[in-house]
């Protein structure tokens, strides 16, 4: 007996240390940006100056190419981590289809993006998506980088390198990433994604600039009191540029139902469903304005692969205006979540004069 507690407490110390190892080995790699950072651009843009004319937006989270119709995720409560090989190359070339046929859009807001992750067979999709818009600079920010996912047990995600897109037609003056507040201890952190969004500035024929925000919020399922930290700290810098006399626009996936949408119903034959949380009501002052399809679902839900109208929908990937902004389109395409599990939306605004 005494034999078999020694082997087991020997095991139990030989589990400690790999473990230990580990924690050190993810600690000594862990992706950690500073609060504001410097984002260079690649590629190249022509136009300099917008102005009068209007202006095309789309933002889409593609999923990283892995989220089609015939997929469901663990993490969400289904048992797939990750497509075959084949599937995700054929998602992934409808995606380029798509914003192919979509180029003349004059900015492009991606959100989960593959650089080089272990489920995305180390494809990098942002070279993948940059010929397609040869006439558009490209914004890079990475928002999940870690070396080893180890969940879950049975097949580990492994290597995941992840995040953000923003395409231009316009020559961007600046581009900055700023990091959301971070809302989990240590260790979670480290296996968790570094939220941020994406801060791009414009010049303008009008004389003031327009500011564009491409974010990926937290989903705050376990503590919905937490949205609050990464809501006020892009509504600050959002804010400020406004009283600056700037236009603003802020578009991504928010991961919670916009302001009133939970009095919505859909006439497209796809199941409502509320997201965790909502947008809090007058978290903008009320002449900002929320741009948000009410006919068509932007999200679907993970659990299982998608079944229209049995499998829940919401609405969580939509635009902010700043008063200054006029809303003169919109529209979210409804792709069946064949390729997503998110549909793209897209907005044409005009920006208005400055009144003397």
């Amino acid at each position: 007996m005494k034999k078999i507690f020694r082997s087991l407490a020997f095991l139990l110390v030989i589990l400690i240390i790999v473990l230990g190892v580990f924690l050190l080995f993810i600690q000594m790699n862990d992706f950690n940006p500073p609060a504001q950072m410097k984002i260079t651009t690649e590629g190249q843009a022509i136009m300099r100056h917008t102005g009068s004319e209007s202006l095309r937006f789309v933002s889409w989270n593609i999923g990283y190419g892995g989220l089609g119709k015939e997929m469901d995720f663990f993490y969400d409560g289904g048992t797939k981590v990750r497509a075959t090989k084949e599937q995700s190359q054929e998602w992934m070339h409808q995606i380029s289809r798509w914003i192919a046929q979509h180029s003349k859009a004059d900015f492009l807001l991606l959100q989960e993006v593959d650089f080089n992750a272990k489920r995305t067979y180390f494809t990098d999709q942002s070279q993948q998506l940059a010929p397609l818009l040869p006439d558009h600079e490209m914004i890079r920010a990475v928002n999940y980088k870690i070396p080893f996912v180890p969940v879950p047990v049975y097949e580990p995600m492994g290597k995941v390198e992840a995040g953000m897109l923003s395409f231009s037609a316009y020559k961007s003056i600046d581009n900055v990433r700023f990091a959301y507040p971070q809302i989990a201890g240590w260790p979670d952190r480290m296996f968790l994604l570094d939220r941020c969004f994406i801060k791009s500035r414009f010049a303008t024929s009008l004389g003031n600039e327009l500011v564009i925000f491409n974010t990926h919020n937290s989903a705050f399922i376990d503590d919905p009191q937490k949205m609050q930290h990464e809501l006020q700290a892009i509504r600050d810098q959002m804010l400020l540029e406004y009283q600056l006399g700037n236009f603003v626009i802020a578009g991504g996936d928010w991961n919670m139902n916009p302001p009133e949408m939970q009095r919505l119903t859909y006439n497209s034959g796809h199941l409502f469903t509320h997201a965790p949380v909502h947008f809090p009501d007058h978290f903008f002052p009320d002449d900002w304005k929320f741009a948000y399809d009410t006919k068509v679902p932007s999200n679907r839900q993970m659990h299982e692969a998608y079944r229209k109208g049995i499998t829940g929908t919401t609405t969580i990937d939509f635009f902010i205006l700043s008063p200054n902004v006029e809303l003169l389109y919109l529209k979210t395409f409804d792709l069946d979540f064949a390729i997503s599990d998110h549909n793209p939306v897209m907005i044409e605004v005009n920006l208005k004069p400055p009144t003397e």
